[in-house]
Formats: structure tokens, sequence, C-alpha cells
């Protein structure tokens, strides 16, 4: 195996190519433990929904955000409901609000088709939660 190819003249070693590969496969294997996976979970509105299921599903948001999860927050409008879009511009602002303390937002509202959509991601904490 080539050590230094640019050294002159170059600097070559005999090693036992099976133990190299077993090596390297140990190092990336470290590697890819100690990556970060970032989840995605989604949470379901609609413009209609009542206040105990949307303090349910911002409660829900706020766990996933303390596990270190981002969230998408999807506002579904079915039918005649597009007429109001700006009732479900209101509950998404409300539930950033009350979800500002855990989370910052990462792409602002925006419609694509019937969903209105915004994902928050963690807030960096300061320390550790003690339970």
């Amino acid at each position: 195996m080539e050590i230094a190819p640019q050294a002159q003249p170059p600097v070559c070693k005999i090693i036992n190519f099976g133990k190299f590969r077993y090596e390297q496969q140990k190092k990336e294997k470290i590697q890819r433990k100690h990556q970060k996976v970032t989840v995605l979970k989604e949470i379901r509105l609609h413009p209609n929904t009542d206040t105990h299921d949307f303090d349910f599903k911002v409660r829900h948001a706020i766990n996933f955000l303390e596990e270190g999860d981002k969230v998408k927050v999807a506002i579904i409008f079915k039918g005649r409901e597009m007429a109001y879009v700006e009732k479900g511009e209101a509950l998404m602002t409300q539930f950033i609000e009350r979800t500002a303390e855990y989370s910052k937002v990462e792409s602002p509202m925006k419609m694509e088709g019937k969903h209105l959509l915004v994902i928050l991601a963690p807030q960096k904490s300061k320390g550790k939660k003690i339970i």
C-alpha cells in the first residue's frame, strides 16, 4: 500500500489487506453510530379543530420537539373550507405561538394545494431536562 505518494521516492508498506478492510469497516461503523438522525413528525389539523383537540395536538408537538424531532404542522382544507383560509392561518399562528418556547420556525407558513404547512425545528436547549 502506498503511504506517501508525494515523497521522493514514494513510500510504500506491505500490509494485510483483510485486516486493513476490517479496520476501515470498524471506523465507518463508529462514524455511523455518532451521526444524528433527524426525524420529521407530522401533525394534521383542520380549520374547524376544537380547542381540546388543538391542545392535545400542541402537547404532542411539544413532546416531539423535546425529543429533538422536527414537526411539520399541516392544516388540511376540504371542499368549501378553502374559502376560509384566513381561519386556518389564524389557527396556525396560534399553534406557532403555543410552541414558541420549544421551537423555532424553520420554514414559514405556505400553501401547497389544499394544505397550509409550516415546519418547526427544536430550539437548542441550554441544559438537559431533569425529570
